[in-house]
């Protein structure tokens, strides 16, 4: 199964979140044969800095971060992202194509080698920045531990390095859900009754942003395109997300990465753990972590205070080498 929004490449653009001018829009394919849907755009002012290479979270999608890119692009960087596989405008993995699903969590690395191998490097100014959220924020730290040339340095929004409130531990976790995959259930959704579509009724209390208009931007790009959106996760991507964080736990991990980075936590994140980012940030070589006070999970969504801090951030570690 690899099917693809019949869409095309295509990008949703609403006045409610416009799409930055210069985009180039089209589809790649991975090492084994994904479709993928990607975007590019060249820097908006001053001298060129390089390429930001974006990468999302689970079940996000190109168009939630145009305000993000053209912040970006402002600072004088093009930028370059994509959909992972099973999401987004990107090839369906399962039948289902509600469901967000990928077999095993280092085909999310092979989607950014391609990415990189086929877009990147052929076709945007280097130096190359990776810059992650949540899950992508994970499969960024993998793709430094296995080969820190391939970037110049990595900035990540709240990695997905653990989940808090869990009965097991990650590596527990992993276990338990390899086990239901074995078994032939990997297809099968993992939902909570807490899980609901977002709307203008779900936003109090959403774990998410504090900030209602960007929370429901992403409501209005949904309902102008609603393929674009996943809802729960099949136990086999627990498998392999959970499997995933445990090794980043481990005690041997840090020492692998070798590549400048900056972690962002949000102090008020009830989606990934906090804690999790701090331990790794205290044990890192060449790397670090900072907490944002009052944040919620999606710190490129929050409100303008909390962006501000994040820019910021962003832009400190980004001239530290210049």
């Amino acid at each position: 199964m690899n099917t693809v929004d019949p869409n095309g490449p295509s990008l949703v653009n609403i006045p409610t979140n416009p799409l930055p001018e210069g985009a180039r829009v089209g589809f790649f394919k991975t090492i084994d044969k994904v479709q993928l849907r990607y975007a590019t755009w060249p820097k908006a002012v001053g001298k060129q800095r390089g390429t930001i290479c974006l990468v999302q979270g689970r079940g996000e999608f190109i168009e939630k971060y145009f305000e993000t890119v053209e912040n970006f692009r402002q600072r004088g960087f093009a930028v370059a992202t994509f959909d992972w596989r099973g999401q987004g405008g990107s090839a369906r993995l399962i039948g289902n194509k509600s469901l967000g699903h990928v077999d095993r969590f280092e085909d999310y690395g092979m989607d950014l080698r391609s990415f990189h191998g086929q877009i990147l490097l052929p076709e945007c100014p280097p130096p190359f920045y990776l810059v992650g959220h949540s899950m992508g924020g994970l499969a960024s730290l993998f793709a430094a531990a296995q080969d820190r040339m391939m970037f110049d340095r990595i900035f990540l929004s709240a990695p997905m390095l653990a989940l808090d409130r869990q009965p097991l531990s990650m590596a527990g976790m992993a276990r338990v859900a390899t086990a239901l995959s074995f078994m032939g259930l990997g297809r099968l959704p993992i939902r909570r009754k807490a899980d609901r579509p977002a709307s203008e009724a779900s936003f109090a209390n959403n774990p998410l942003t504090g900030d209602m208009l960007r929370y429901l931007r992403m409501v209005d790009v949904v309902k102008a395109r609603p393929a674009l959106e996943i809802g729960a996760p099949t136990i086999g991507w627990v498998a392999a997300a959970m499997g995933a964080m445990a090794e980043a736990g481990s005690d041997s991990f840090p020492a692998r990465l070798g590549i400048p980075l900056l972690m962002l936590a949000a102090a008020r994140d009830e989606v990934v753990s906090t804690n999790a980012i701090e331990q790794l940030g205290l044990r890192l070589r060449t790397g670090r972590h900072q907490v944002i006070p009052g944040a919620r999970h999606e710190l490129f969504m929050e409100s303008d205070p909390i962006r501000g801090q994040v820019l910021a951030a962003f832009d400190a570690f980004i001239t530290e080498q210049s």
